[in-house]
């Protein structure tokens, strides 16, 4: 398969840490998702390093940057050390690398990180954001607004791709953004009627009818789940029309 280069897009720190990260295998890049549904794998940030650390061997070194919008930490491991040698806190610098996380936090492997001597450069580069920033969210909201008109996100892409003339990579982006948001709600939903069945048994079971009354949970959703946990062995049903736990 052959890998897409990735080209660098310029945000807000902000938009980085509030994002979904989405772990690839293999030679596929890992990115984030925004919260307007923009795709980041690789970012340019400009900020002022506010912490720098050096490990002792020298085989490890971090800076972190603040751009007002939040911070991130930028690392850099054994031979590519030498690129933040000349940076010190204080610096306002840009950055240029991949995304990536390790456990909850995400984090820039840099590709290079320059000083910036001329402070309208971070001016420019926040205008450019707040500009695309713009673009994203008016095609965002515009496919959100019709999500409820289809069955499926699929039948919602296959239309905004036909109806609208808006990059491909973009409604792809957000309808991805979309379904990841559509598992997140569905595991919650899996642990609050699992909560509500727990509170509820006296020890015989919790009758259907009751545990729909109990959670607010649409009744679609109460149904899959339910048959998701039966399915999967998390409970059973003792008698027609009860649920229990195992």
């Amino acid at each position: 398969m052959e890998v897409k280069r990735m080209v660098a897009v310029k945000a807000n720190i902000s938009d980085i840490l509030n994002s979904t990260f989405i772990k690839k295998d293999g030679l596929e890049p890992s990115y984030v998702l925004t919260n307007i549904g923009m795709k980041i794998g690789k970012v340019k940030l400009i900020g002022t390093v506010v912490d720098k650390f050096v490990s002792e061997n020298g085989n490890y070194s971090t800076i972190t940057i603040d751009d007002e919008s939040g911070n991130i930490r930028v690392k850099v491991f054994r031979e590519d050390v030498s690129i933040l040698d000349n940076i010190e806190i204080g610096d306002m610098v840009v950055v240029v690398g991949k995304i990536k996380q390790y456990a909850d936090e995400i984090y820039v492997i840099p590709n290079f990180v320059r000083k910036v001597l001329d402070p309208n450069v971070f001016t420019l580069h926040k205008l450019e954001v707040l500009k695309e920033f713009c673009e994203q969210k008016s095609i965002f909201d515009l496919v959100y607004n019709q999500k409820d008109n289809f069955a499926d996100l699929e039948e919602l892409k296959n239309f905004m791709l036909k109806e609208y003339l808006i990059e491909e990579e973009r409604i792809s982006s957000i309808i991805e953004l979309m379904s990841v948001k559509d598992k997140k709600f569905e595991k919650e939903y899996k642990s609050l009627i699992i909560e509500k069945i727990k509170e509820l048994d006296a020890g015989k079971g919790v009758e259907l009818a009751r545990l729909a009354q109990e959670v607010s949970v649409p009744i679609e959703i109460l149904s899959s789940t339910i048959n998701e946990l039966l399915e999967e062995g998390t409970c059973y049903e003792p008698l027609p029309g009860l649920i229990k736990l195992v």
